[in-house]
């Protein structure tokens, strides 16, 4: 089963990570917080709008750079 996993890094902050059933970490934080409510309510958002989360495709455009966009 996946699951959310709040835990503290090294220089205190809370963190969360997001793990897949095989325990594979497929999203996480990306920030640390003073707070364990705010990571906490980092998990909340995920929860309430990944399922209508638009999903964009990357991999067929290129800017004048040569840089996806």
């Amino acid at each position: 089963m996946a699951v959310f996993k709040i835990y503290k890094d090294v220089q205190g902050y809370y963190r969360w990570r997001f793990r897949a059933a095989n325990n594979k970490i497929i999203a996480d934080s990306g920030e640390g917080y003073v707070k364990w409510q705010d990571a906490k309510a980092g998990i909340d958002f995920i929860k309430k709008y990944a399922p209508d989360a638009e999903v964009k495709d990357l991999t067929a455009q290129k800017t004048a750079r040569g840089l996806f966009s």
